[in-house]
């Protein structure tokens, strides 16, 4: 997918700017020696980044292949690495009860272990949907190997409340919620009062609206635990700030090496993905 839109992109800024120019503009993140893109790079005098041989994709971020894009966004790359460091100070403890990233694996474990076959990774922030897509990708790899690990899927609440809310509350009890709460996100605003009050909201009049979205978080959870037996766990953010990033990413890092050793598998290979691939390219005719 992403060679398919680099070949669309490419042309269209080549014929916008011409062949040099958008050289100029075009930076690679590619293997060191070898590879399509390095050759191509190689060719063209696109400035280089190296994706390191050792480091699957999950566990990119903090290379160049996570590193520039943010960077190139405006994200304080500096920043976010101090969090990832930070991070690595307090999740290198050995002992479990100063380990949160430890004792996030082992409730994984837990919860497996009861019969609880899926995590659904919930937000209540659409600033933190991509997040879930990574954390979907870092656990589904690491994890679903011969014959184990937890199916990994994700919601962002209330938004998926509508669509998945009746299976969490009375479906089939297969899953757990892990809820990612942010406790201080910017942008914060005060829902206005109506003279006329026509819509019936007044009763929310001068409250902000991240009270707002917590209370929505606080009732779903009562609702889903308490009336639904759905277990939760709650993992806390400061803010999203980059520091808070890094320091986050290497948290689920750490957590997800350790409970796949806790399963008894290797987290950092991925030998199922490349069945698809070879069945795929077979159909699309590459040689």
């Amino acid at each position: 997918e992403t060679s398919i839109s680099f070949r669309i992109f490419k042309q269209y800024i080549e014929k916008k700017y011409g062949k040099k120019e958008a050289a100029r503009r075009i930076i690679a993140t590619t293997d060191a020696h070898k590879g399509t893109l390095k050759a191509l790079a190689d060719k063209e005098g696109y400035a280089e980044f190296v994706v390191p041989d050792d480091i699957g994709g999950r566990f990119s971020v903090f290379t160049a292949v996570g590193l520039v894009p943010l960077a190139l966004a405006g994200i304080d790359i500096k920043a976010l690495m101090e969090g990832s460091k930070k991070a690595m100070e307090d999740y290198s403890k050995e002992s479990i009860e100063e380990n949160d990233a430890y004792k996030y694996a082992v409730a994984r474990r837990i919860l497996d272990d009861k019969g609880y076959s899926a995590e659904m990774f919930v937000t209540y922030n659409l600033q933190l949907q991509m997040v879930a897509e990574w954390w979907k990708q870092l656990f589904g790899e690491s994890e679903g190997k011969d014959g184990k690990g937890i199916l990994p899927t994700s919601g962002c609440f209330s938004t998926d409340l509508h669509s998945l809310g009746q299976f969490v509350q009375e479906g089939r009890k297969c899953l757990y919620e892990t809820l990612l709460l942010v406790d201080e996100m910017p942008g914060d605003m005060l829902f206005p009062e109506d003279e006329e009050n026509l819509d019936n909201m007044n009763y929310l009049a001068g409250k902000s609206i991240s009270w707002v979205n917590e209370q929505a978080q606080k009732g779903t959870l009562k609702a889903h635990s308490d009336n639904g037996n759905v277990p939760n766990i709650e993992i806390h953010l400061k803010d999203n700030s980059a520091y808070s990033f890094g320091y986050m990413i290497y948290f689920f890092m750490r957590a997800c090496g350790m409970s796949c050793y806790l399963l008894g598998i290797n987290p950092f290979n991925q030998p199922g993905v490349e069945v698809y691939k070879k069945e795929m390219f077979k159909l699309l005719g590459k040689e």
